[in-house]
């Protein structure tokens, strides 16, 4: 069975089977190892992914529910504007140390800013990320981060 859907911006055919995991997908056919797995069940968020915008754990998601979706890896996301503000702001406020939660770190980050449109407060911020664990830093020099991306550049985040 053909699966179709875009990933970063580019039309992509898969012939899996369409209960594989589009972790899977991403990291063994497109070479997109930004993405990591942590646990495979959905609790470390280490392989978060933008579907459609919203944030899921790609351990979770059968790559047959990404047809015709877009889906977005940090490969991409680091590339855009809002991706290199927030990774500056991570950066800026050390909160990488191994750096293998970051991916999924910096993917729920543009979550959170997407939907408080650039403007989260502690605690949204703190719900946002609870889905992702980190065994380095702490969370909270994480959500300064997130923090200070809102402070650098929450218009980049404003819906019109």
């Amino acid at each position: 069975m053909s699966i179709k859907f875009n990933v970063n911006g580019k039309d992509f055919v898969t012939e899996r089977d369409p209960l594989s995991r589009l972790i899977d997908v991403l990291r063994e056919e497109l070479n997109l190892t930004g993405t990591k797995e942590g646990c495979g069940e959905g609790e470390c968020g280490a392989c978060a992914v933008l579907l459609n915008g919203k944030i899921v754990n790609s351990c979770l998601i059968p790559i047959a529910n990404v047809e015709n979706a877009k889906v977005v890896t940090i490969e991409m996301y680091s590339e855009t504007e809002k991706g290199k503000v927030v990774a500056n702001a991570f950066l800026e406020e050390g909160a990488v140390q191994c750096g293998y939660c970051i991916p999924g770190m910096v993917i729920a980050a543009e979550n959170i800013l997407s939907e408080t449109n650039g403007k989260p407060t502690e605690e949204q911020v703190r719900t946002g990320i609870a889905g992702n664990l980190c065994r380095c830093t702490g969370y909270d020099h994480i959500v300064n981060a997130v923090l200070r991306a809102s402070d650098d550049a929450s218009e980049l985040w404003e819906t019109k």
